[in-house]
């Protein structure tokens, strides 16, 4: 949404005159306006138009308000949307339930003017806040991604990790923002990396204990770039457990079993699987049955998940041809 341009709202109301009325109030105070009649038709309208504020009518055909609430705030996309329901009814238990289903705030009809304009500016005051918030995260990927072109050898890696990622994450049966936090995870995996010297990151030979003390910081710096967005808040967990292992091995905290978030395990599994796969300085990229024979090594050792390696051998099998994979496909 370009912060500087004309608020847009979407009215959801079966009436046609409160609609008419509705419009004429906001477009006064230069509000682009939208509008649809029908419960069902609320969320495909919001997904489509994105809306800075969903003015919402309880009292619906096809599915109610309350419902329509319910579902805007149970998407990703549109989870951040402000909703303010409108209700004739003067039952507080109402007003109570529209809360409970997310509502920001709860307008009484006859809507007039003097209510609308302060609720409007709030809900789209907020709404633009967590956009600035949203492109403070953008503007860190674009950051990753910087830190990753200084090194030709890892071209490509976060998008790779992203793409995988999700793909896992899905085989998993994980949900829109667990997933969503996954492919951003994969971008800013290793965003820490800005804090390591390039002669120790680019080093060509083996790291001393030292040199590998200080790599090993870069998942809890990266952490704390990401602690001032709130948008980032499921992806922090990622970027500093991306390198823990079941078995307590891992860094930077040692974390074993359960206490690794499942977001992370993903992630750190697919991203030692594209290193695998790909070239650096001191050895060739591997093929992908010796990279699924090594995790699955791992899972033997107790360092990775059993389960996660076999869905994620199945999703390398569907995109390879199976004699490359011989008996692991």
């Amino acid at each position: 949404m370009n912060g500087t341009g004309p608020a847009r709202v979407l009215i959801v109301d079966d009436s046609d005159l409160e609609v008419e009325v509705l419009q004429r109030l906001l477009q006064r105070d230069g509000y682009r306006c939208a509008s649809v009649s029908r419960g069902d038709e609320a969320f495909a309208a919001a997904a489509q138009t994105d809306p800075d504020v969903v003015l919402l009518d309880v009292g619906l055909p096809g599915i109610d308000g309350m419902a329509v609430c319910r579902q805007l705030k149970s998407d990703v996309r549109t989870r951040l949307t402000p909703v303010l329901m409108m209700t004739g009814s003067a039952d507080e238990d109402r007003h109570v339930r529209a809360l409970e289903a997310g509502a920001d705030d709860f307008l009484k009809k006859p809507v007039t003017m003097a209510k609308l304009r302060p609720r409007v500016r709030s809900a789209i005051r907020l709404k633009r806040y967590l956009d600035e918030l949203d492109n403070a995260a953008a503007s860190l990927i674009m950051l990753a991604a910087a830190i990753e072109a200084r090194d030709p050898d890892t071209q490509g890696h976060c998008e790779r990790l992203a793409d995988y990622g999700m793909r896992l994450a899905k085989r998993v049966g994980l949900g829109h923002e667990d997933i969503r936090a996954i492919h951003r995870g994969g971008f800013l995996h290793d965003l820490g990396k800005v804090a390591i010297p390039d002669a120790i990151l680019f080093k060509p030979g083996p790291l001393t204990s030292d040199e590998f003390a200080i790599i090993k910081t870069h998942p809890s710096v990266g952490e704390r770039i990401c602690m001032p967005s709130r948008t980032l808040v499921d992806v922090r967990p990622i970027i500093r457990q991306h390198h823990e292992l079941l078995d307590g091995r891992g860094y930077p905290d040692g974390l074993r079993g359960s206490a690794i978030a499942l977001t992370s395990q993903i992630v750190g599994f697919v991203d030692v699987y594209d290193a695998l796969v790909s070239d650096r300085p001191y050895r060739r990229a591997l093929e992908p049955a010796t990279a699924l024979e090594m995790l699955e090594d791992a899972c033997r050792l107790g360092q990775r998940d059993r389960v996660l390696f076999e869905l994620f051998a199945d999703e390398v099998a569907a995109e390879l041809n199976p004699d490359k994979l011989g008996a692991l496909a």
